[in-house]
């Protein structure tokens, strides 16, 4: 498979340059329980301090991003696959992704032991267009160590597929209690 290394961790001009580049959908898998908590500590800090109240809203790079890109006519999906009972960061995403449901993008969470009997990928991933993958890899406290782009055609017809089968099986977030 013939990988193009990416820098492990994008700035606002490759975020913009990927989210630009999709035609008809982004897909994004998340599998980790735990992301690095240092790059997101002031959100972060404020939730856990205000847990009993909901996340305010907050204006952000982000959020602009997605709802740029929804307006253009691109779905974007973000499939969450948790470990229950959930982390304390899972609580965390699961408490602010209003925000970018808000913004336009599908968000769906599923349990991991329902996804046991299927094949699944072994990193997060974003798949553009069902064409093109940049896998995203973490070392084991979450932190990012790497970020690879392929459109290899195989490779992103089985990435596709898995995607499919797991989204299929995930709750929407507006019904996904924590």
């Amino acid at each position: 498979m013939e990988l193009e290394k990416l820098p492990p961790l994008l700035d606002r001009e490759g975020w913009t340059e990927l989210f630009e580049s999709a035609s008809s959908r982004l897909d994004h898998l998340e599998l980790r329980d735990s992301y690095n908590v240092d790059t997101e500590s002031p959100a972060y800090r404020l939730w856990r301090e205000n847990q009993d109240r909901p996340r305010p809203p907050r204006e952000s790079y982000w959020q602009g991003l997605i709802a740029d890109t929804v307006q253009r006519g691109v779905i974007v999906r973000r499939l969450r696959v948790v470990s229950l009972p959930p982390t304390e960061y899972i609580r965390f995403e699961h408490a602010g992704t209003w925000q970018t449901v808000e913004a336009g993008e599908s968000v769906r969470w599923l349990p991991r032991h329902e996804a046991a009997g299927l094949l699944a990928p072994s990193n997060d991933f974003w798949l553009v267009d069902s064409e093109r993958i940049m896998f995203n890899l973490f070392d084991g406290d979450g932190r990012p160590n790497g970020r690879f782009l392929t459109d290899e055609v195989l490779v992103a017809k089985a990435i596709s597929g898995a995607f499919e089968a797991l989204w299929e099986l995930a709750t929407p977030h507006e019904e996904f209690a924590i």
